[in-house]
């Protein structure tokens, strides 16, 4: 286990990997504090009245070990898919530990997706069962033919439309008679597809050794929480990897209530009420979901905030000046961190051991190491553009992509897992976020990112959001494009982007400067908070 340190090099000298032989995480998570500390609060659930609902350990291990035992009953075992489309609830968790007892494979599943996205992903996984509520049932029913692997349809609401009540099926079996699998770090435990920002989702295959590989950075980005600390709240999907192994994996193992909540539209004034009404000490937030906090005017005066002590961030690059306004209206250092679907966090920053600088996403986290490269393969200079390397083997590292061996294959080099994010390291070793190669823009021989634009048209009193792109241009290959939604209050006109555009020529270098920009309500996002810039440029060109 990671500890506190003052410094960056101290965190470094103290750390080294410690992955045991025989690794179960329904055992690591659960059954120590279960067997231990059976009252011990694990999931508050927040009803849509606001009313908490608290669930302990003791009763997810034995919710969890009565589904492992019905699956078995049914004939799920070793190497099955399960999927879950759940919204955060302790029924999520329960599913995720019945199938890791089982040595079966998770398959989270998003609950904004569509009846096709579902379909891809169920007939690309093979899915045998899936464990749903009512409104999964609704998205099911229209590709439920198209799904010849899925037998088990499980619902948590009760029997309907031809699914099963979990009740029923954690009675079918016998939890005294039921046998855990004894696995491995390396058996697979959780397949996260990733989010499909270019081409088709493909499914990361993760070992039960992901959690432990998790772990350093979970403590660096949230400032080395305590047994004293939590209930620890993201709105994120805990289908996505940031909102389940961000956050809920990790804080169930260190024994910190996490709070579970019906995900809804995410409202920024709600927000700061829910952390100060549960005195969540600790959230993770990603960067959208933190520049819509920036419009809630004085939220320390408004809302009684003394239980935050720290907030964490990742999923796209945070900027300088969100991380500014943490500071400033918040008092605190936003620990931000890098990640993918395949490898996360692997970069974080850390006010406890003064790892933290504006527009940077941290340092490589103790036990990973991490690289700029150039096209050729050697490390890139100081502030020389490059591409995020992660050098295998590492903990955190998948297993592979859901039999695409080939695809695997091509995204390592020498030992280096290939990120396709571009990076450059300053000259103090931190690594500052440029873009992903899709979402780099090429104009008169330059190559831009995104980011920095981006966070400059933010700091314009009428932007909520941003979004810069490359489209096709005859004379420079491609011209920067803005999409903005502008904050309440600002009505779109010619007037006002004239305005945005100026405040940008003021605050960028020339090239870097949109030339064309345009208003939109919303801009689309992936399931993850992230922005499909692709969707802009196929709309924009």
């Amino acid at each position: 286990m990671l500890q506190p340190a003052a410094s960056y090099d101290a965190l470094i000298d103290q750390f080294r990997w410690d992955i045991p032989g025989r690794y179960n995480i329904a055992a690591d998570v659960c059954d120590r504090w279960a067997l231990s500390e059976p009252e011990r609060p694990a999931i508050l659930e927040v009803a849509p009245d606001g009313t908490v609902a608290t669930i302990p350990h003791g009763d997810l291990r034995a919710r969890s070990l009565a589904l492992a035992a019905g699956l078995s009953a049914r004939g799920i075992g070793v190497g099955d898919r399960i999927a879950v489309l759940l919204p955060q609830s302790a029924d999520v968790v329960v599913a995720h530990l019945a199938a890791y007892r089982l040595g079966a494979i998770a398959l989270p599943l998003a609950g904004l997706f569509g009846a096709e996205a579902l379909r891809y992903r169920l007939t690309d996984s093979g899915a045998r069962a899936i464990v749903t509520d009512v409104a999964g049932l609704a998205k099911l029913a229209p590709i439920r033919d198209a799904l010849p692997d899925l037998t088990l349809v499980i619902s948590v609401d009760g029997p309907a439309d031809g699914a099963e009540a979990l009740h029923d099926i954690q009675t079918a079996g016998n939890p005294e008679e039921f046998a855990q699998q004894e696995t491995g770090p390396d058996d697979p435990a959780l397949m996260i597809y990733t989010s499909g920002t270019t081409g088709l989702a493909k499914g990361a295959l993760h070992g039960h050794r992901v959690l432990l590989g998790h772990m350093p950075g979970f403590l660096m980005m949230h400032d080395f929480p305590g047994p004293e600390d939590g209930p620890v709240w993201t709105p994120s999907d805990w289908a996505w990897a940031g909102g389940l192994l961000n956050v809920v994996m990790p804080s169930l193992r260190l024994g910190l209530p996490v709070v579970a909540r019906l995900s809804a539209r995410f409202e920024a004034e709600d927000a700061f009420r829910l952390m100060a009404a549960l005195k969540v000490s600790h959230a993770f937030l990603p960067p959208t979901a933190l520049r819509m906090l920036r419009a809630v005017p004085a939220p320390r005066e408004r809302f009684d905030l003394l239980a935050l002590r720290n907030i964490a961030s990742a999923g796209e690059a945070l900027g300088p000046e969100t991380f500014a306004w943490a500071r400033d209206a918040l008092g605190l250092t936003i620990g931000e961190a890098y990640g993918q679907t395949e490898c996360n966090l692997v970069l974080a920053a850390c006010r406890r051991a003064g790892v933290a600088r504006p527009g940077s996403t941290g340092r490589p986290v103790p036990g990973h190491r991490v690289a700029v490269l150039r096209a050729n393969g050697t490390e890139a200079g100081v502030d020389e553009p490059g591409e995020i390397a992660v050098k295998a083997p590492d903990p955190v590292l998948f297993l592979g992509y859901w039999r695409q061996p080939e695809a695997t294959a091509k995204k390592f080099r020498d030992g280096w897992w290939l990120t396709g994010d571009t990076a450059r390291r300053d000259a103090d070793g931190y690594i500052h976020f440029v873009g992903r190669e899709d979402d780099l823009i090429t104009s008169a021989a330059y190559r831009i990112g995104p980011t920095e634009i981006e966070d400059c048209l933010l700091r314009h009193p009428a932007v909520a959001l941003a979004a810069a792109v490359g489209v096709p241009d005859p004379l420079r290959t491609e011209i920067v494009k803005a999409f903005v939604v502008p904050r309440e209050g600002f009505v779109p006109s010619e007037e006002l982007a004239a305005d945005i555009l100026a405040f940008a020529r003021k605050n960028l270098s020339a090239h870097e400067v949109p030339r064309a920009l345009t208003f939109r309500e919303s801009l689309p996002m992936t399931t993850t908070g992230k922005i499909i810039r692709r969707a802009l440029r196929d709309g924009a060109s």
